[in-house]
């Protein structure tokens, strides 16, 4: 969008920021299928090369199409700049990596996703980084562990699956001194319900798989932050090791934007009454949802954010046993380990994305055998809640 637009609100921006036309003057974003780009001149080439003009070289670097999505997600997220990846792991990659060098620490949260504790309690250390975790809600052990320097530190609020909320802008202030960036993954809230920018947040990275595509159609995964970190850190390290996104994925990450508002807004609306609904059914013997009132961190989570979200954890009594025949008795909701979907979807964290972290880390986390994490669609709510007694009732029987 111009610069001299209006201060467009987030629904606006969704649907129109970082539209750029081409001559022929179309409706939709353009999607430019193309690997590489011609120059007028081989002087056109080399100054390009050089940096002394602008110009699009390959699609590796950067592509019309892929621009608009990241001008648009920047805007949304009131961030100076933005770089999209083929996935949200290949985000939270090169996010860290493009920043970390041997001798290096990482201060995480223990709760994440379990590709994201892959990352950091088993690949950073093969390259001489350190890496130290805490629980996330603990601001004593963020404390302790960031009284020493460290490089970086990359936290989950929400965290998955167990909805665990971090103190951001406490953890930021802490971090900034111990002389740390701060990343944090905010899928679970997107872009609309939080803004990790205001609280003290230097980088946020995205799988936008989930919730900004929010149809089950294709991978692809941003990182937004200072344009200087952008410039001279993250895109020089995405240049020159490949995980690039493809202009057909941000295309339709662009058409999915367009509906982010009214998609989040309904299914925070549906999360909210299933996690009510599940609360008052015998045989559940907990529900997590950061806005319901017996939510550990409510006041927090609610000062962050505002509204609950999409997701709703809840678990089962008796087990994993119990867990597998309530999940299986489902036919409207669908077991995958994926989220932020317009279909609702049921995930068993213990045995699917938070198998391969240990029994040990998963109960220190809370992930028993009997929890399952529900990412609520934009089916009506009253069948999703009684798919969810017909579970409920297969377990019972």
């Amino acid at each position: 969008m111009a610069t001299d637009s209006p201060a467009y609100r987030p629904a606006t921006l969704l649907v129109q920021g970082g539209v750029e036309r081409s001559p022929f003057g179309e409706t939709a974003e353009a999607l430019y299928l193309t690997s590489g780009f011609v120059y007028d001149s081989a002087e056109q080439a080399e100054a390009t090369f050089k940096g002394e003009i602008a110009h699009y070289q390959y699609s590796r670097f950067g592509n019309p199409t892929i621009s608009m999505l990241e001008a648009r997600l920047a805007l949304i997220e009131g961030a100076e700049a933005c770089r999209c990846t083929a996935t949200g792991m290949a985000a939270v990659h090169a996010a860290m990596l493009s920043h970390l060098k041997a001798g290096d620490r990482v201060v995480a949260s223990r709760a994440l996703f379990g590709s994201c504790h892959w990352i950091v309690s088993t690949l950073l250390p093969r390259y001489g980084i350190a890496t130290s975790f805490v629980d996330g809600g603990d601001l004593a052990q963020w404390r302790a562990a960031l009284a020493t320097p460290a490089a970086l530190v990359l936290l989950e609020s929400p965290s998955n699956p167990m909805l665990e909320i971090v103190d951001l802008a406490a953890v930021a202030a802490l971090a900034h001194a111990a002389g740390a960036i701060v990343v944090v993954d905010n899928v679970f809230a997107t872009p609309l319900l939080q803004k990790p920018f205001e609280l003290g947040a230097d980088v946020v990275v995205y799988s936008c798989t989930k919730h900004i595509d929010g149809q089950g159609r294709v991978l692809g995964g941003a990182v937004l932050g200072r344009r200087k970190w952008v410039d001279e850190v993250l895109q020089p390290f995405i240049r020159n090791t490949g995980p690039s996104i493809s202009a057909f994925n941000a295309w339709l990450l662009l058409k999915g934007l367009e509906t982010l508002a009214l998609r989040v807004e309904a299914g925070c609306r549906s999360a909210a009454a299933v996690a009510d609904f599940l609360a008052a059914q015998p045989g559940i013997a907990r529900v997590w949802y950061p806005s319901r009132a017996d939510h550990p961190q409510r006041d927090l989570a609610m000062a962050q954010m505002t509204a609950g979200g999409t997701m709703v954890t809840f678990e089962v009594a008796g087990g994993k046993d119990a867990a597998f025949r309530l999940m299986n008795a489902l036919r409207l909701v669908k077991v995958s380990n994926n989220l932020g979907d317009s279909k609702s979807l049921a995930t068993h964290p213990a045995t699917t994305t938070h198998m391969r972290i240990g029994a040990e880390e998963r109960a220190r986390l809370g992930i028993t055998d009997g929890v399952i994490r529900l990412s609520v669609g934009l089916e009506d709510v009253r069948d999703i809640q009684d798919d969810l007694a017909r579970g409920l009732a297969a377990v019972s029987g």
